[in-house]
């Protein structure tokens, strides 16, 4: 038995549409395909994740917005799947088309440490406890393979890739409060391999690289993603009124985020004053036009060099091993 229930073909800019059975209480929405990435698939996700919370279905208890994908919770003593399914085409029918899509997105600015020693300290640990001859360690850090995966030059090549940019959370998962974080300029598109076998420990607040995808640590745990800098905390069960203001996960899906690069010695002090109740963050609220987007990404000069780095990276991972 198919746990796909319909699908709908890409049309008008729109992308194809396959709804599958998740249980019996949800509907998981497919947008797209698989493979390569597409921010704009990804912009239409939350376009539909919000247009449901804009005009609510009577049974639908909750919406979960993925990479390319729309997780939607109901109450089957209320609403059947066929009659969320119905309801789900009639949205995607009212959605506009991709440029005219605009989308509630606040902007953060989070501090930056490179190579700091808490993500020294885990890469340490798992060449000691876990993998002696891990090729992703190189001096005891993950940069330096990064920036041969990606052909880069030198270790400021790949701190520019990362700062240069706004950084578009395209979902929170895998546990609560993670977010998944892509360029939203495509000339700082960067890739590496996960850890093989997975990391121990993370430190919390620790900035790692997995596939295309930025993550920040929220808390203390396993991962699998190359670590390259720490920032400050993102998660606070303990609310306190000038850390995280209202929501103790800091960083919301369709947020934006720019990267400040500080030192170790001042990122440990505004750390501090996170911890001490003392510092505000940088959170400006706003919306984000879709258009801005799809317009970079249009430019003959950034289509060009994008794709000149991507072919410089794929010529590069042919010389370096993968974990």
């Amino acid at each position: 038995m198919s746990a796909i229930i319909t699908t709908a073909e890409p049309r008008a800019g729109r992308p194809k549409v396959t709804y599958r059975t998740a249980g019996d209480r949800a509907v998981l929405v497919e947008y797209g395909h698989t493979i390569p990435v597409d921010l704009s698939v990804n912009f239409f996700a939350h376009a539909s994740a919000q247009h449901l919370a804009d005009h609510p279905v009577r049974g639908v208890l909750e919406v979960a917005p993925g990479l390319r994908s729309l997780l939607v919770y109901y109450d089957p003593a209320v609403i059947g799947q066929d009659r969320v399914v119905v309801a789900l085409e009639e949205l995607h029918d009212d959605i506009p088309e991709p440029a005219s899509i605009v989308l509630p997105s606040r902007r953060l600015t989070l501090p930056i440490a490179f190579d700091d020693s808490a993500s020294r300290e885990a890469v340490n640990r798992y060449r000691i406890s876990t993998r002696p001859d891990a090729p992703n360690v190189v001096d005891g850090n993950n940069i330096d393979y990064l920036v041969r995966y990606n052909g880069l030059p030198n270790r400021e090549a790949f701190a520019e890739r990362i700062l240069r940019t706004e950084w578009w959370n395209a979902f929170t998962g895998f546990y609560p409060g993670l977010p998944s974080l892509l360029p939203l300029d495509p000339r700082s598109e960067i890739i590496a391999p996960k850890y093989n076998p997975a990391r121990g420990w993370t430190p919390e607040g620790a900035v790692a690289l997995g596939g295309p995808c930025l993550v920040i640590h929220p808390i203390e745990s396993v991962g699998s993603y190359q670590l390259f800098g720490r920032t400050l905390p993102i998660s606070n069960l303990v609310r306190q009124p000038r850390s995280h203001r209202i929501d103790p996960i800091l960083i919301h899906p369709g947020d934006r985020i720019t990267f400040v690069e500080v030192t170790e010695g001042e990122l440990i002090e505004l750390r501090r004053q996170v911890f001490e109740g003392r510092y505000d963050y940088a959170i400006e609220p706003g919306r984000y036009a879709v258009a801005d987007h799809l317009k970079l990404g249009s430019d003959p000069e950034v289509a060009a060099e994008a794709q000149r780095r991507r072919a410089t990276r794929g010529a590069a991972q042919e010389l370096v091993k993968v974990p």
